[in-house]
C-alpha cells in the first residue's frame, strides 16, 4: 500500500503486559490516532481448559482490536510489545507476568487475524526504547538504554543508531541483572527463579510486598498496596514508603552502571509506573550511580525520565512496522 505522507500511513499497534492490554492505531509519523486499554485477564494456566492455555486472554485481546473504530483495510500492517522472554523472531511468547502464555504462538495467531498485512513482534521494554529513540528523550543520542519500571522490569538497547536484538531476540533484558544476589532469598526470589535480579527488587509489586513486610498499610486491602499506592505515601512522606523508594533506586543504579560501562552508553531513559515518583526515585537512583562509575568515559551517562507518557508502548510497537528499516532485522 502506497502513502501519499506519513501522516495518511496507518499502524494497528499492540502493547501487551502482565497488568494491562493496550491497543490503538498509529499513523506514520508516531501520532496515535486511537488508542483502548483494559486489564489483562487474570488467569492461570491450571485454570484453563486442556489444550486451550492462552485463549481467554487472546480473546480478550481480539475483542479490544475489534474495538477500535480505525477500517482494517485501512492498515498498513501490525507491530506489537509484549512482555517476554520469547523465541524470536517467531513471536512465540512466555511472559514471567502472564503465567497462561508458556511458547504460545502470538504472532502466528495475529498473522491468522490480519491476512497479508506485516506482522512483528518484540520485547514491550524494546519497544519502549525504540519509541524514546524515534520520538521520545532519546531522540539526539544513538546509544542508549530504554527502561520500564512496572510490574516487571524491562529493557531494550540501542547501539550506534541499530536495535540490538541478540542471539534470540531477547538482548536487553536488565531486569535479571543481579543487583543483589546476597539477600535473604526468601526477600529476593525472582520469578526466573535467580535471586536478587534488579525486578525482584525494584518491580512495583515487589517493592510494595517489601514494604508491607516492614508494616506499610497494614489494615489496607492488596489493592490498595500497589507500587502506585507506594508512590503517593511516599510524597505524603510516609517513611517506609520512603525507604521502599530509595531501594529500587538505589538497585537501578547498580544496573545502570553495569550496563553503562558494558556498552558505553549516553543515556538511560526510564519510563512506567514507578518512574512517575519523580525525585524520590531517580535521587537515590543518581547517588547510586555516581558511586559505582569510576572511569572517565562513563561519567557521560545521563539517566532521564521517559519523555512519551502511557502511549510509549503503543507507538514502539508502530515504530516496527514504520521504521522497519531501522529498528527490525528479521524479514
Amino acid at each position: 500500500m502506497q502513502f501519499e505522507s506519513a501522516q495518511e500511513q496507518r499502524v494497528l499497534a499492540v502493547d501487551i503486559g502482565g497488568t494491562k492490554l493496550a491497543v490503538g492505531v498509529v499513523d506514520g509519523t508516531g501520532r496515535v490516532l486511537e488508542s483502548l486499554r483494559t486489564p489483562t485477564p487474570a488467569i492461570a494456566a491450571a485454570e484453563e481448559e486442556p489444550g486451550k492455555s492462552g485463549e481467554a486472554i487472546f480473546r480478550a485481546l481480539t475483542d479490544l482490536i475489534g474495538r477500535l473504530t480505525t477500517d482494517p483495510a485501512m492498515l498498513s500492517g501490525v507491530g506489537i510489545g509484549c512482555g517476554g522472554p520469547m523465541s524470536w523472531p517467531d513471536g512465540r511468547v512466555s511472559p514471567l507476568n502472564i503465567p497462561s502464555w508458556r511458547g504460545f504462538p502470538l504472532r502466528d495467531r495475529l498473522r491468522e487475524e490480519f491476512p497479508g498485512l506485516p506482522v512483528r513482534l518484540h520485547n514491550d521494554a524494546i519497544c519502549v526504547v525504540l519509541a524514546e529513540h524515534w520520538l521520545g528523550a532519546g531522540r539526539e543520542h544513538d546509544t542508549i538504554l530504554g527502561m520500564v519500571v512496572s510490574t516487571g522490569v524491562g529493557g531494550g538497547l540501542i547501539l550506534n543508531g541499530r536495535l540490538i536484538d541478540g542471539s534470540s531476540g531477547n538482548a536487553g533484558h536488565i531486569g535479571h541483572v543481579l543487583v543483589h544476589p546476597d539477600e535473604d532469598p526468601a526477600e529476593a526470589r525472582c520469578q526466573c527463579s535467580a535471586v536478587g535480579c534488579l525486578e525482584a527488587i525494584a518491580s512495583g509489586p515487589r517493592l510494595a510486598a517489601w514494604a508491607v513486610r516492614r508494616g506499610w498499610r497494614p489494615d489496607r486491602e492488596e489493592s490498595e498496596r500497589t507500587g502506585r499506592d507506594l508512590v503517593e505515601d511516599a510524597r505524603a512522606g510516609d517513611p517506609i514508603a520512603l525507604s521502599a523508594l530509595a531501594r529500587a533506586g538505589r538497585a537501578l543504579g547498580i544496573a545502570i552502571a553495569s550496563a553503562t560501562v558494558l556498552c558505553d552508553l549516553e543515556l538511560a531513559t526510564i519510563g512506567g509506573g514507578l518512574a512517575e515518583a519523580g525525585p524520590l526515585l531517580f535521587d537515590p537512583l543518581e547517588a547510586s550511580l555516581r558511586e559505582r562509575i569510576g572511569l572517565d568515559f562513563a561519567k557521560q551517562v545521563r539517566v532521564v525520565p521517559a519523555g512519551l507518557g502511557q502511549n510509549v508502548g503503543l507507538v514502539g510497537a508502530a515504530a516496527l512496522i514504520v521504521r522497519g528499516e531501522r529498528y527490525w532485522s528479521a524479514d
